[in-house]
């Protein structure tokens, strides 16, 4: 399962695991980086992800938001200062510094002090941030917050910007490797017009980044034994009732009981999310009326 860029989106975050029914111990989390910034739970959200990373082992990776934070907070240069704080970082203060903090004014002099609580009081989440790795790497998937430069011949050895920031360059051409990459950072609506996740005409990578923190959603990329199935949470989204939604899924299937097979059934039910089979896609509602539907990507599960 891979998500991207939550800034500070803590609700739908949670919200999208559970969608999903992640289960830490058998389902491996990745998530590529841009945890702060825009959204107004930023700390909660470094918080949420440290925990999962110490606790589960899931896969943090760095991205560009979390690298101006790290560098505005660690060092005395306003170019860096200003860097961050024209990229959202004020919500990221007032979300480690409180609302009462900032609620008189926010000048220079309250930048500085800011910078110093967040420094004195939660060093623990510099750190992490600081030590996020750039990359992750299986025999199929290359995971990056940004992307990687088809420029170099090895991709691991280009600089380290281009696993944060880089763009046009990646997305617009072939990436040279064998592995599909699947990438954050830039908005999907920029890619094809939807916040949904985009598979590119050049078959060779997906972006995930579905724009929560501007309004739109946030994607889960589920990769499971091949396959590819689409997960998303619109912004602002609320829980589901799970009591009424149980009632609803049950109106037409049966619960998954363990050791059921997939294959053998015409639709069925597990928990949050309603699945049926039609026209060999999974489809998937939480709502009573059926017609209203998303289309999962499996192209050889039946």
């Amino acid at each position: 399962m891979i998500i991207s860029d939550v800034h500070g989106c803590l609700d739908e975050f949670n919200l999208l695991l559970s969608k999903v029914n992640y289960r830490p111990q058998h389902d491996e989390l990745i998530l590529l980086g841009d945890y702060v910034d825009r959204g107004i739970k930023s700390r909660e959200v470094v918080q949420r992800v440290k925990e999962l990373h110490e606790e589960f082992g899931v896969v943090v990776l760095k991205g560009n938001h979390d690298d101006m934070m790290v560098s505005a907070l660690i060092n005395n240069d306003e170019s860096l200062n200003a860097h961050w704080l024209n990229n959202g970082g004020y919500q990221t203060i007032e979300s480690y510094c409180g609302f009462d903090f900032l609620e008189e004014q926010f000048d220079w002099n309250t930048y500085i002090k800011a910078k110093e609580f967040i420094r004195n009081h939660f060093q623990p989440h510099i750190d992490f941030l600081n030590d996020l790795p750039l990359y992750h790497e299986t025999d199929t998937h290359i995971f990056v917050h940004a992307g990687i430069n088809p420029f170099y011949e090895d991709w691991k050895k280009q600089p380290d910007d281009d696993f944060l920031w880089i763009r046009d360059i990646f997305i617009n051409n072939l990436t040279g490797t064998d592995k599909i990459v699947v990438f954050g950072h830039t908005p999907c609506v920029y890619l094809h017009s939807s916040a949904d996740i985009w598979f590119s005409p050049l078959e060779d990578k997906i972006g995930v980044d579905g724009a929560c923190a501007y309004g739109k959603q946030l994607n889960c990329l589920e990769i499971n034994h091949g396959e590819y199935f689409l997960h998303s949470v619109k912004k602002g989204e609320s829980p589901p009732n799970l009591a009424r939604d149980k009632t609803i899924c049950e109106r037409y299937a049966n619960p998954i009981r363990e050791g059921d097979s997939f294959e053998a059934r015409d639709y069925c039910v597990n928990e949050r999310n309603f699945k049926f089979r039609k026209d060999k896609y999974f489809y998937r509602t939480d709502e009573s009326n059926r017609d209203s539907i998303s289309l999962f990507i499996n192209r050889s599960f039946y």
